[in-house]
């Protein structure tokens, strides 16, 4: 049976598994029926705290705080609004200002942060660990479960409204595709405020009353270590995280690895044939985005496995390519919009009736990105709408470029992008991190051997890193500033 809460995976976890390991941070180990006392004792707090349909905001750094106060936020019936506490105060006090939680759940930083910020929060409180026997009660399923910040690249964050049953609902979709074993240990270095961790790893590890073990940040030698040490056999992370493995001299495989998810961003055909290549443990890419649940494609064990794919709809999911300026629904093989519609996406956006109007339309969510399905019905992700450039009246999507710059063996990142000119309207600039020595009219005849000449980047720079968000994801909203 589908659940309908997040809770309610907690609850029958501590029940048939009350022994097994649940969640591993640093020293702390934590078992089921723990990670369930530890949940009620916060829970019990927030709702003294009169956090009951209310908005609780969450400011935690990765941890086993961060993951218990995620689920006691839920289990005290108040709306879970994680945010990223890496943010500085004048990004924070925007979030904040919109949001107007009732209480804010902090590690010891971020609750000095908040407190000078002087919001006029009621309470202010650190995340903890304290456990108790109280009961835990699922809330309602059909009320709002969490509101989760946008990340802001492009303007001004907003806030995406999931209901607990469209959050739980998106778990066991993925579930469908993605089965996990009971016992399954995952490891999470991706930033637990975010869509991906939440439903990847912490979602995914309640599902199957796994052992979650959480890392502060990526660090090469940290994952190569815990992968080993940790017995992890669920690797799920942003191509970044598989791109600087493979880069890392010390990496080797863990063989009680079984299985690697990749997600926030679109995982390089390269990158994925040496990954497999190198571990033997499969790479399924998924697409999605916060608004979407997160999750609405996925490739799964039992689909042919294609490069550059990013899978089939989920179950329950309706995914259609329509026309940017028509909105006619194409055939496969034709680049379009991507929409979706399913019961695990969002019922709109906090406070904000005419960007919901026009991201949720008869039904439909208009996701921004750009793709195609095949003919075998497998979706193909060329870019998003917005970075799409359109240089001398063609149509040319960054990402296949970035492709082809990675199939050159001194390339180890690369990010195309639009900039405006005077005579074609836009032309594609590149920025390449190479690995090897490599000049950039090597790079331009290998870009002249593989892209039809108006795809070809009117302009190379070699540089020492690309920017990104907290993610990962390429930030080219800071590439196009320069």
């Amino acid at each position: 049976m589908t659940p309908t809460t997040i809770l309610s995976l907690l609850i029958a976890a501590a029940h048939h598994h009350p022994n097994a390991e649940a969640i591993i941070h640093g020293p702390t180990r934590l078992t089921w029926r723990e990670t369930h006392r530890a949940v009620a004792g916060l829970a019990d707090k927030l709702r003294c705290l009169g956090a009951k349909n209310t908005r609780v905001a969450l400011l935690c750094a990765n941890s086993a705080e961060s993951a218990v106060a995620t689920l006691a936020i839920q289990a005290a019936g108040a709306v879970f609004c994680p945010m990223n506490p890496a943010y500085t105060a004048r990004e924070l006090c925007e979030i904040l200002t919109d949001c107007q939680p009732h209480l804010a759940v902090c590690d010891p930083a971020s609750a000095a942060l908040v407190c000078g910020l002087d919001l006029g929060i009621p309470h202010i409180i650190e995340a903890s660990l304290t456990p108790s026997d109280s009961p835990l009660t699922p809330p309602d399923p059909d009320a709002i479960g969490m509101i989760q910040y946008t990340g802001g690249t492009t303007g001004r964050p907003k806030g995406v409204m999931l209901t607990h049953r469209a959050i739980a609902t998106n778990v066991a979709q993925r579930e469908a595709f993605l089965p996990t074993q009971q016992g399954d240990r995952f490891l999470c270095m991706m930033p637990l405020f975010h869509s991906f961790a939440l439903a990847m790893h912490l979602y995914q590890s309640l599902w199957c009353a796994g052992t979650l073990v959480i890392l502060p940040r990526y660090r090469p030698d940290w994952v190569t270590e815990a992968l080993t040490q940790e017995r992890i056999t669920v690797l799920a992370a942003g191509p970044t995280v598989f791109t600087g493995l493979l880069g890392y001299e010390s990496f080797t495989p863990n063989p009680e690895l079984r299985v690697c998810y990749s997600g926030s961003a679109a995982l390089p055909e390269a990158i994925l044939r040496r990954w497999t290549t190198l571990t033997g443990a499969p790479i399924y890419e998924g697409y999605g985005q916060t608004e979407a649940g997160p999750i609405l494609t996925y490739n799964a064990p039992h689909f042919p496995m294609k490069p550059a794919r990013v899978g089939r709809p989920l179950p329950d999911t309706t995914v259609q390519i329509v026309d940017v300026a028509t909105g006619k629904v194409l055939p496969p093989g034709e680049a379009g919009e991507i929409r979706a519609r399913g019961p695990q996406i969002m019922s709109g956006y906090w406070q904000r009736p005419d960007e919901t109007a026009a991201t949720l339309r008869d039904g439909w969510l208009y996701t921004g990105d750009i793709g195609a399905f095949d003919e075998g019905g497998d979706l193909a992700i060329l870019d998003r709408r917005k970075d799409m450039v359109i240089t001398g009246g063609y149509n040319v999507y960054p990402r296949e470029i970035d492709e082809v710059l990675l199939l050159h063996p001194a390339v180890a990142e690369a990010a195309a992008f639009g900039v405006p000119d005077a005579y074609r309207g836009e032309v594609v600039h590149a920025h390449i991190v190479p690995h090897a020595p490599v000049t950039i009219e090597a790079l331009l005849d290998h870009c002249r051997a593989n892209l039809a000449r108006y795809k070809i980047p009117a302009q190379i720079t070699l540089v020492d890193t690309i920017p990104k968000t907290p993610v990962g994801k390429v930030d080219k909203a800071a590439l196009k500033r320069g």
